[in-house]
């Protein structure tokens, strides 16, 4: 029972992370690059967010400059690792350590900027909360103001534009950048540019997530977004894992990560109901990871079909 009155806030939470999670599968499968700046630059939305709209900032101007924090956290990835010629794995690292003092400079050196939730006036403004899940299941809010509802469209509103975008010109020279740089350079695509724009729009992503999260636990916490990237592969791998094969189009690729955000919470849930101690979520996130990641492999090296040989007899 206490697993399906939690079942509601797990899938809100998968939502949201779900979001993280598409930013995540922009560089690590469309770019090809491990890019560790998300556990910063996950904090660095829920910080702007939390600063600005609590110092009486509109929601939509708080979450657009969250977004452009993002983005700029990206940039300066990006240009680590092109201009510099630092490797990508490396100037996400540097990126998201120097992340952790500016976070705190955002917060005014405090840990944590709590967003004042005690009246139904400031509650009001809030797109989601975790208040609204139970709030709608008595019934003192209308449905569409449940997170599971204002998190599914954003993510569906989010998809879509990622959709039209990589089916430009330009979103094509990031897919071809990813696919294989040195071709992508021999048709004349800028390769650095596209990098950087890639590692731009994902963590933009990112701290959208971190700014709807900000929202949903009413508070921003420099510690936050430890174990993002985590979240995100784990997102990523369960989707292409369980709906590989039934998702080959680009939009339904990208819902499958955020369906596998939504396992992922649902799973965490499930085991947090059969009693399993908190510390040890972390331990069990990369233990998820580390399965689905070798789910494939197994697949391949133990259950594929062998292949015939008979070159030889038919010659």
């Amino acid at each position: 029972m206490d697993f399906l009155n939690a079942l509601p806030g797990a899938v809100s939470q998968g939502l949201i992370w779900g979001i993280m999670a598409i930013g995540v599968y922009i560089t690590f499968r469309i770019l090809d690059i491990a890019d560790l700046t998300v556990d910063g630059s996950l904090c660095t939305g829920a910080a702007v967010f939390a600063v600005l709209f609590t110092g009486g900032v509109n929601l939509w101007l708080a979450m657009l400059a969250a977004t452009l924090a993002g983005m700029a956290a990206g940039l300066v990835t990006g240009l680590l690792h092109t201009a510099c010629g630092i490797p990508a794995i490396l100037a996400g690292i540097l990126t998201q350590l120097g992340l952790y003092s500016v976070n705190m400079a955002i917060m005014s050196m405090k840990a944590t900027v709590a967003i004042n939730v005690t009246t139904n006036e400031m509650l009001d403004k809030l797109l989601v909360s975790l208040r609204f899940v139970t709030d709608v299941a008595k019934g003192t809010r209308p449905f569409w103001r449940h997170p599971i509802f204002v998190g599914g469209l954003f993510t569906l509103a989010i998809i879509a534009v990622l959709y039209w975008f990589f089916g430009t010109e330009l979103g094509c020279s990031l897919r071809a950048t990813g696919a294989n740089g040195n071709m992508a350079r021999a048709q004349g695509i800028n390769t650095n540019f596209a990098k950087v724009l890639g590692l731009v729009v994902s963590n933009g992503l990112v701290a959208l997530s971190g700014a709807l999260l900000a929202q949903y636990n009413s508070a921003s916490e420099i510690n936050m977004g430890r174990g993002a990237i985590v979240i995100g592969l784990a997102a990523v791998i369960i989707g292409e894992v369980i709906f590989g094969k039934l998702f080959t189009n680009f939009a339904l690729k990208l819902f499958s990560v955020v369906l596998g955000s939504i396992i992922y919470y649902i799973v965490l849930q499930a085991v947090l109901a059969l009693g399993l101690n908190a510390n040890y979520l972390k331990l069990l996130s990369a233990l998820v990871v580390a399965v689905f990641l070798s789910v494939p492999y197994w697949k391949n090296r133990y259950f594929s079909k062998p292949v015939k040989k008979g070159g030889a007899r038919n010659a």
